[in-house]
């Protein structure tokens, strides 16, 4: 029996990195599958294909959660094809990093719009439609530079953290019409964005980190698929650290 049979999910960001593992597990796991994103249509239209491969419904939209008005019409235009929504993973994110003195004023504010009002946008748009149904699960995707900050990211630190509180606050408004809300906070996580790495930083991360290792898409993807599944139940407001130990 497929863990999300039949449902309907919406991963923000889903083109590639994360949100690819994520769209890829859950459509695997019997979920119709729409995912957002900003540029390289030919991606995103390759990563449909793939999902439709597991007999799932799959749509790609161009879109920017970051956006209000854009989050409003993106989760209208899904209401109208699917009916329902019973899944919505916040994963969308940037970095501008930079040391506090040399980081510009836009450089901020744009880490803040991109992870986190994109989930107060999409959360907010949302929830109508899981009030209506009594049902539904939310997950952020925060990070644990946002739980224990990180130089040099003050601005993505600021943006995860406030996700956390986000969270947990939405959990509280919406536990009693049995819509959850969780987070996840990955660790090291290899990614293409961590592929331009130099080697020796890839090692002393690892050497880090207790299980010695770094991880990869497919570690966040099961603790969503864990999260959005009637595995969980009974838990919601909660952050899950998916960080192989490093913040034991």
């Amino acid at each position: 029996m497929k863990l999300l049979n039949g449902k309907v999910s919406i991963v923000t960001g889903g083109s590639r990195g994360i949100g690819r593992s994520i769209c890829l597990k859950f459509a695997e796991q019997g979920s119709d599958v729409i995912f957002t994103y900003k540029s390289s249509k030919e991606k995103a239209e390759s990563l449909k294909n793939e999902l439709q491969s597991f007999g799932v419904k799959s749509e790609a939209i161009m879109s920017d959660a970051s956006d209000f008005e854009s989050a409003q019409d993106l989760i209208q235009n899904i209401e109208s094809k699917f009916s329902k929504i019973d899944i919505l993973i916040n994963n969308a994110g940037i970095t501008k990093d930079g040391l506090l003195m040399r980081m510009r004023e836009e450089d901020f504010d744009e880490v803040i719009a991109v992870n986190m009002k994109s989930v107060f946008n999409m959360t907010k748009c949302v929830q109508r439609i899981m009030l209506k149904q009594r049902s539904g699960s939310i997950i952020n995707l925060s990070s644990i530079v946002g739980v224990r900050g990180n130089a040099g990211q003050s601005n993505y630190a600021a943006s995860k953290a406030g996700v956390i509180g986000f969270t947990k606050s939405v959990a509280l408004e919406l536990g009693s019409r049995n819509i959850r809300c969780n987070a996840i906070a990955p660790g090291f996580i290899k990614t293409e964005m961590t592929d331009s790495l130099d080697q020796k930083i890839v090692e002393a991360w690892m050497n880090s980190v207790p299980l010695k290792k770094v991880g990869n898409g497919s570690d966040v993807a099961n603790s969503c698929l864990f999260l959005a599944s009637d595995l969980s139940s009974y838990i919601t407001g909660q952050v899950l650290n998916v960080c192989g130990g490093l913040l034991t």
